[in-house]
């Protein structure tokens, strides 16, 4: 006990430490007083998903048409936002894409850097719906392991990012990370409207390119960051590359799954049409189904019909 209780006040005391060096701009904005209320909000996003994949399992898929159409249209809104806010303050502020530090200043430009990498931070919170919505729809092949890692991760990775370096280097990744959503959600709320918005949806892959070309692009910022041994927080610089590792690879294997797999071939044609007795995706339910030439399938085996 007295071993835990020694490492729980270093924690706290390094804690304590870390929040008296943070940024004082940011102290008073919400969520940024304490890590409890970002931690809590993530752990209620994961069990959230179990939960409400197993309440969901026996009942109908929720529709969300007009509702997908304007909480993607609020998405394009709040990614457009911060990403020419980033854009248009960075270049006022005469930020430099090679070395840029922060600067814990009350300059209009750098403040406005400031607040718009909180709206990143809340942007991340506001994403999650992104999940659930699938959870309610029953699209639980869209709930991947990269898409919950992703959304989980990042929003306590951005409370880190504000709390401590709202500005400097930081804005380049939420700048591109933001402009990549307004195109995304924008293919989502156009698929939201229905299957006869399908023929407007052909760029889906090239938008999958684009996602991955972002991590690549800052993947260079930050090895190039570190190679010239910029005036930005080190600690930061490789949490980010780390956490780009990972998102790579898992974004990477998704890629090869979705476009590059040929599908195998099967020996059998599918079932066409599903009956409510009949044979459902391969598998046969209680009550048999007749054939034309007289054979019957019951428990997965054919059957002759015996002549009376």
């Amino acid at each position: 006990m007295e071993i835990i209780q020694d490492k729980y006040y270093e924690l706290q005391k390094f804690y304590d430490w870390a929040v008296s060096v943070s940024d004082p701009r940011v102290k008073d904005w919400p969520l940024m007083q304490s890590y409890t209320p970002t931690i809590v909000l993530t752990i209620i996003y994961i069990f959230s998903v179990i939960i409400g994949k197993r309440i969901m399992a026996d009942r109908e898929p929720i529709k969300f048409k007009y509702t997908l159409f304007f909480y993607n249209l609020g998405l394009i809104a709040l990614n457009f936002h911060i990403a020419s806010t980033l854009f248009i303050s960075a270049y006022r502020a005469g930020y430099s894409l090679q070395c840029q530090s922060v600067k814990y200043s009350y300059d209009p430009n750098e403040y406005s850097i400031a607040s718009a990498l909180w709206w990143f931070y809340i942007s991340k919170l506001v994403e999650m719906l992104d999940t659930i919505f699938f959870v309610l729809r029953k699209k639980n092949n869209q709930i991947s392991f990269l898409h919950v890692y992703h959304h989980a991760s990042m929003f306590p990775l951005w409370f880190i990012g504000v709390k401590w370096v709202a500005g400097g280097q930081s804005f380049f990744g939420a700048m591109i990370n933001s402009f990549i959503h307004v195109l995304m959600y924008s293919y989502y709320g156009l698929s939201a409207l229905g299957p006869h918005m399908q023929k407007y949806l052909w760029w889906k892959r090239y938008l999958t390119i684009l996602q991955l070309l972002q991590f690549f692009i800052g993947m260079v910022y930050g090895f190039q960051s570190l190679y010239l041994g910029c005036d930005f927080p080190l600690w930061m610089q490789y949490t980010g590359l780390v956490y780009g590792v990972t998102i790579i690879t898992l974004f990477c294997n998704f890629y090869i799954q979705a476009y590059m797999k040929k599908p195998k071939a099967h020996s059998q044609k599918p079932v066409k049409e599903a009956t409510a007795n009949g044979e459902i995706n391969g598998k046969v339910t209680e009550n048999s189904k007749k054939s034309k030439n007289g054979s019957s399938v019951s428990n997965g085996h054919m059957e002759k019909k015996k002549d009376k």
